[in-house]
């Protein structure tokens, strides 16, 4: 998959936020909206509550000197609450791994945004919306770390993969003598790496480029190994607010501001042309 491809979104537990200057104008839903579904319920609160990150560069980052998220999952997210509410009104709630699904669940965020990859198994517990981005699992190191160029040179080494990710699965089919250790977050994972427990590290590519955009002590090894189509956390079972976010999502994607968004996060790093938005599925 060449250049490729990242993206996930925001934070700040039970922290709310005004509108922020300068998110691009998308388009509001001008449709009916069904009395006590999630969208009316989102409308009567005034603001879209989402689940995400703060910390992941050219995805969803804190800005300290403006206090603002910036990022591709920060700006769509800004977006869906412009298609819902009329202004790009958020409420950011820190996630990890672990938490995601119950956020979801008990109702204390309305969507998770946050390079959150689609897989059967997940698919039993969450409603995903999207694909909204795809990307693959990538290997880092150390810079100036040697024997290891491809996935199957993993074998044998102690390989740092994020907790509930579907990192571990990858590195168990590609090199299953490799000794895996978990960490709950890309942050502890990088820390982990860059103090020697662990040879390589495991996640998705979107996420170490950014990480490597930042960081000069980390090398990206070779080209993605999987396909990770990124999705839209929903509350499983409301089909009804799933089709409502593929609908904007498609919506984004025919106008060109899901490209301009791309281009103005993910794209000032990463070359060339926006990729196409990958098709999404019901």
């Amino acid at each position: 998959m060449g250049r490729l491809l990242l993206i996930g979104l925001l934070l700040v537990a039970g922290c709310s936020a005004a509108p922020e200057p300068g998110t691009s104008n998308g388009p509001v839903f001008r449709g009916t909206v069904a009395e006590g579904s999630t969208v009316d319920r989102i409308r009567k609160r005034g603001v879209l509550k989402i689940g995400g990150s703060q910390d992941a560069p050219l995805l969803s980052q804190l800005d300290p000197t403006t206090g603002k998220l910036t990022g591709f999952d920060a700006e769509l997210g800004r977006l869906l609450a412009q298609y819902v509410l009329g202004s790009p009104k958020t409420e950011l709630v820190t996630a990890t791994s672990e938490t995601r699904e119950p956020l979801l669940s008990n109702g204390t965020v309305d969507v998770i945004l946050q390079t959150y990859t689609i897989t059967p198994a997940r698919r039993e517990r969450v409603a995903f919306a999207g694909p909204y981005y795809q990307s693959g699992q990538a290997i880092a190191v150390r810079k100036g770390t040697n024997g290891i160029a491809k996935p199957g040179d993993l074998a044998g080494k102690t390989v740092i993969a994020g907790a509930n990710t579907p990192s571990i699965a990858a590195i168990r089919q590609v090199a299953p003598t490799a000794e895996i250790v978990e960490f709950g977050s890309d942050p502890e994972c990088l820390a982990a790496l860059k103090q020697g427990r662990g040879e390589a590290y495991v996640q998705d590519q979107a996420l170490l480029v950014a990480d490597a955009s930042k960081d000069a002590e980390l090398q990206l090894v070779g080209e993605p190994f999987t396909v990770d189509p990124y999705g839209i956390g929903i509350k499983h079972g409301d089909e009804e607010f799933t089709r409502f976010v593929n609908d904007w999502l498609r919506e984004i994607q025919k106008s060109g501001l899901w490209q301009e968004t791309w281009k103005k996060t993910i794209g000032t790093v990463v070359r060339g042309e926006a990729p196409a938005p990958p098709a999404i599925t019901p």
